[in-house]
């Protein structure tokens, strides 16, 4: 049996201990070869795109001044890290950090790791998480696909006596906080996340994402019967079997269980607008290692 790639060396593309040994100057080369990765970090203008570029370096920081529309800019324009005020080997540390927790990390952990504020860090996360958002935009999924909800948030607090408790299952008793993450993965991919207040309401934007003629494997749900005009279907009753007859949604369980695990054991807490966020930063790459969610993040 083969050594899956998360387990192998080159899965191990940087790491937090070499980066931490970097002066400043060899952490701005990484920085420009993960951000310009296809001219081997040779400068490309944020503006034009020409590859045309003189070094215009005032101190320690890499500057450069576009030749045909006369611009000067950084490593970091036009990227997250624009103005930044911390040393550039806090970022790189930062993206290290945040993209090998496959569980998340919770902004209070990062800001002790980095010496830095928690309003510092927390800014700095959702930072990343907008980056890597950036990634899917437009994505369309096709082959064989899985398609999942999660039902995140909504806790209702059982009152004190137990003569007081009211049935929590019921609808009339529910705060309406809770929401549905679903989640489009592609077998050959990567995965497509977004979050709707019920299953229902996600049918016309799995249609949208998934290329028509491909195959959706889902669960027994009802909702996902109004795609069966579209794709073909395969659903399974996970009551009587995880996977029957070529169907299985085990991909996108397993995207969901990495989001439970950070609810459970790093964020503790995550509904309403700060759900969408959250939720994108518990995917991890079945292949590849840092590199690409780093390229993701700058």
């Amino acid at each position: 049996m083969s050594q899956h790639f998360l387990l192998s060396a080159a899965a191990r593309s940087i790491s937090l201990r070499s980066v931490l040994r970097m002066e400043e100057a060899e952490a701005w080369d990484v920085f420009q070869r993960i951000r310009w990765d296809s001219t081997g970090g040779k400068p490309v203008c944020p503006e034009c795109g020409s590859l045309i570029c003189y070094d215009v370096s005032r101190g320690s920081r890499p500057r450069y001044r576009c030749r045909d529309c006369r611009k000067d800019f950084t490593p970091t324009s036009g990227t997250l890290f624009a103005s930044h005020k911390l040393p550039i080997l806090v970022y790189l540390a930062a993206i290290i950090l945040f993209v090998n927790a496959a569980k998340g990390i919770s902004a209070l952990q990062l800001g002790r790791d980095l010496d830095v504020s928690y309003k510092t860090a927390f800014v700095l996360c959702h930072k990343l998480r907008e980056a890597m958002a950036t990634e899917t935009r437009g994505m369309i999924a096709d082959g064989e696909v899985e398609v999942d909800g999660c039902h995140v948030g909504g806790y209702v607090k059982p009152a004190n006596f137990k003569e007081n408790r009211l049935d929590r299952r019921k609808a009339v008793n529910q705060n309406g906080k809770r929401r549905v993450v679903v989640a489009i993965r592609d077998r050959d991919g990567r995965t497509l996340t977004s979050v709707f207040k019920s299953e229902d309401e996600a049918t016309g934007f799995i249609a949208s994402r998934v290329a028509k003629g491909s195959t959706i494997h889902a669960d027994e749900a009802a909702a996902w019967n109004a795609l069966h005009a579209r794709f073909e279907m395969k659903q399974i009753n996970h009551q009587e079997a995880y996977s029957a007859d070529g169907a299985c949604t085990n991909m996108a369980e397993s995207f969901f269980s990495r989001l439970r695990r950070a609810e459970e054991g790093q964020h503790h807490h995550i509904s309403g607008a700060y759900l969408g966020g959250f939720k994108r930063s518990s995917q991890r790459p079945e292949e590849g290692g840092c590199d690409e969610d780093a390229e993701a993040a700058i």
